[in-house]
């Protein structure tokens, strides 16, 4: 079967800062799609984050580019595979200069979390009970 993936394009103010920012998180790159425009961030086998410097981001797009630090545009939100793995990715991201955002949301079976990363983008983090989304 056929996986659909998804690309992320986000706009960054520093190329460099913001791929040592996903690799420290443990994401890699992809040099086959990357240069000194855009990094490609590999979240999975179906989710890039490409990472575009503002001039070239513009290219793509008519319309004016967000400050992520200000406006919200876009919440990328990612799963875990334990509660613990939530709080082990979102703890990382402050670490690294990610800034915390929103309130820790704690259903019992579904936990959650979120950070900022260097320029302003919302990534939550979710954990859900397999148990409870099959039944």
């Amino acid at each position: 079967m056929y996986q659909q993936m998804i690309f992320v394009n986000l706009p960054v103010n520093d190329l460099e800062a913001s791929k040592k920012f996903f690799t420290d998180l443990g994401y890699t790159i992809n040099p086959q799609f990357s240069d000194d425009n855009a990094a490609s961030v590999v979240i999975s086998d179906t989710i890039v984050a490409m990472l575009l410097t503002k001039p070239f981001y513009a290219t793509f797009t008519d319309k004016e580019i967000a400050d992520a630090t200000k406006t919200s545009e876009v919440l990328v939100c990612l799963s875990a595979e334990s509660r613990e793995k939530v709080d082990e990715l979102v703890d990382r991201a402050l670490s690294l200069g990610g800034t915390a955002t929103g309130k820790t949301q704690d259903m019992g079976f579904m936990y959650g979390r979120a950070f900022d990363d260097l320029d302003g983008h919302t990534w939550e983090v979710v954990w859900m009970d397999p148990a409870a989304v099959q039944g």
